[in-house]
């Protein structure tokens, strides 16, 4: 007799520190306390996160895989082994959706080849929280996940991204290790147009959340650094 499939749900978390149930539905936590298989990006923080949605159990109970820059693609679909079983699985982010500028896509990938039923859970996304709020083309635009980190090549990405917002219309997203937050923003206003409009959106969902629209020209007057905290960048005319 054949085993039914269990699902993969794919479960955001917060952007931040904070009350999960602030931006996280509660179907959610329903759907969390249930699942007893779990694939995460490092254990303690999982572990914590699941204890702020309400889990009150053994974790010794539960089976951890983790999935993170240092697993080897020959390990995932070792992962499927309790989904192909009968039981569901959950895809946890560290902050914000799964798969989405995070580690997953793989994993979700595989899913489908597999035939398991892949399940979004809504949740906070800082990449779409930023585009809604920038006031700029939500109708077209780019993610470019991390720029070049080297002077020289980020140089000439901000010059290609100037060009094609100012050709197309579209958007363009980009985001930034928060420790490198005031560099990304020199570089910006060191080569992009001053008529460029450049949106920021720092610490999104977070009690000291900021963001500001203005054209590159008045970002060059504030010296603005917002310090380490995760930040969104978007650049559009």
């Amino acid at each position: 007799m054949n085993t039914k499939k269990g699902n993969l749900y794919l479960i955001p978390g917060p952007l931040g520190e904070g009350d999960a149930a602030q931006v996280l539905p509660d179907y959610n936590f329903q759907i969390i306390r249930k699942l007893k298989v779990f694939v995460v990006e490092e254990l303690r923080t999982a572990r914590r996160f699941l204890r702020k949605c309400g889990y009150t159990g053994n974790f010794e109970e539960l089976t951890f895989f983790v999935l993170n820059e240092h697993t080897p693609e020959s390990e995932i679909p070792g992962y499927f082994v309790p989904a192909l079983e009968g039981a569901d699985t959950g895809l946890v982010s560290e902050a914000g959706c799964p798969a989405v500028a995070d580690p997953g896509s793989g994993l979700v990938r595989i899913a489908h080849e597999y035939g398991i039923k892949v399940i979004p859970l809504s949740g906070p996304s800082s990449i779409m929280m930023a585009l809604m709020s920038s006031g700029f083309n939500g109708q077209q635009f780019i993610f470019h996940g991390y720029i070049p980190v080297k002077e020289h090549e980020r140089a000439i990405k901000l010059k290609e991204i100037s060009r094609d917002a100012q050709k197309t219309g579209q958007t363009h997203i980009f985001i930034e290790a928060p420790y490198r937050n005031r560099q990304m923003i020199e570089s910006i206003i060191k080569n992009c147009p001053d008529y460029l409009l450049l949106s920021i959106a720092c610490n999104l969902t977070m009690p000291d959340e900021e963001i500001n629209t203005l054209p590159v020209s008045i970002w060059k007057k504030r010296n603005y650094n917002p310090g380490k905290k995760p930040a969104v960048f978007l650049l559009s005319i």
